[in-house]
């Protein structure tokens, strides 16, 4: 976020930066949390961002769950202002099962063990505030990032379990709906996405959807030099093919 904050700065873009409830440093009061396809928070800076009249036209740009978050916002039913000129996904994981289950491989154990740490970490914190429906006998239950969103994310954000979550979450089923001019940056070789994350034929068929699947990149890598990241200058590039 810093490094794409700066190249855009660069090139005269004003820059807000989201970090999603609990994610900040400051701890979130309240027992539900972000997920996946919570669109609340965005919706609600983007409006805000919408009322300053020193700004004429707006991009969004997402990075790995942000990314799935910002297509379904501009994919959901409703009123898209006309100042919102482009919308940027990079490593979104726009359909939620495929990419857990890319991520339960046995190679990708070693990401699903920080994440883990993690999120149980989060739940240690939030527990002292809810007692009651939350417990250590819960949390002695996660062992694997489905249990955790099982136990967790999907009661806490009112969906049943958690393939309701990542079935009403992923961003996938929403992409036909968009009408914004869209960029979706997937490496092949992104440890995260599964199959499905790469749409390639909503992308053959959708006039506003732009699919970019390059061999390498990884998730949010891309690195080039450590001064130089080809998804900060692709981001750029696509801005001024729109203006």
């Amino acid at each position: 976020m810093q490094g794409q904050a700066k190249a855009l700065i660069k090139e005269g873009w004003d820059v807000a930066a989201m970090n999603h409830r609990g994610c900040s440093g400051e701890e979130n009061r309240l027992y539900l949390s972000y997920n996946s396809g919570r669109t609340q928070d965005l919706s609600e800076l983007i409006d805000h961002i919408l009322t300053q009249e020193q700004y004429s036209k707006v991009a969004l740009i997402g990075f790995s769950l942000g990314g799935n978050l910002l297509l379904k916002y501009l994919g959901e039913s409703r009123e898209i202002s006309h100042k919102i000129v482009a919308g940027i996904a990079i490593s979104a994981p726009i359909d939620l099962q495929s990419s857990l289950d890319f991520l339960m491989k046995k190679r990708n154990r070693p990401y699903t063990l920080v994440f883990l740490k993690d999120l149980r970490n989060k739940y240690k914190r939030k527990m002292k505030l809810f007692p009651g429906v939350m417990s250590k006998e819960k949390l002695s239950q996660v062992k694997t990032l489905l249990d955790f969103d099982n136990i967790y994310t999907a009661p806490a954000h009112g969906f049943k379990n958690a393939a309701e979550y990542y079935q009403k979450s992923s961003a996938l089923d929403f992409l036909p709906n968009i009408k914004t001019p869209v960029l979706i940056l997937n490496a092949a070789n992104d440890s995260f996405l599964g199959p499905a994350c790469y749409p390639f034929d909503v992308a053959k068929h959708h006039e506003n959807i732009y699919l970019e699947v390059p061999k390498t990149g990884g998730h949010v890598g891309f690195h080039v030099t450590n001064a130089e990241y080809y998804s900060e200058l692709r981001v750029l590039d696509f801005l001024n093919s729109i203006q």
